[in-house]
């Protein structure tokens, strides 16, 4: 799989939709790209990954950072943090119910990866790291769902993906 230094086209289309001058949690953050532009949209930000030396490189003044294992170590944050959550390519099911958790009413969940299908074009190939059909908007029920995509896109090349927008309802 290739790492992509673009946005998230998702990510460019909806982040607006997340309260303005909002604090948000970049999860599983990589080389920080989403951070930085939401930074300089005036967000306040949390990035977390398993390995910060990708962004401790980039111009992040002010961006809390945090090194976590996400998938071996207890989830790192409390209850109604966020007012938005950014997840891009990463997938670890056990955290659906904690990202809601950590989300404060009127908060907006922005999730975007890879789905069933993608493996015909690239990694991930594993099913285990692929979303099912209609997945994100069954796990996120509870949530109000603003806009939801799933199909085929060519970004950085081609995919399958599936992508939701979110917003916890107070």
């Amino acid at each position: 799989m290739t790492v992509s230094k673009e946005i998230s086209p998702w990510v460019l289309e909806h982040h607006s939709v997340i309260p303005e001058g909002g604090h948000i949690l970049d999860l599983a953050c990589g080389s920080g790209r989403h951070s930085r532009f939401l930074q300089d949209k005036g967000y306040k930000l949390t990035a977390v990954d398993i390995d910060l030396n990708a962004i401790r490189d980039a111009d992040l003044s002010g961006v809390i950072l945090v090194q976590a294992d996400l998938e071996n170590a207890p989830w790192p944050f409390g209850s109604d943090l966020f007012d938005g959550i950014i997840v891009v390519n990463y997938l670890w099911r056990p955290q659906f119910q904690k990202l809601m958790t950590t989300l404060k009413g009127n908060g907006v969940l922005i999730f975007d990866t890879f789905s069933l299908g993608n493996e015909k074009y690239g990694r991930p190939k594993n099913p285990d790291f692929l979303l099912k059909p209609g997945e994100l908007k069954s796990v996120f029920s509870d949530l109000e769902c603003l806009d939801f995509f799933e199909g085929f896109v060519e970004n950085s090349g081609p995919a399958m993906r599936q992508s939701i927008v979110a917003r916890k309802i107070k």
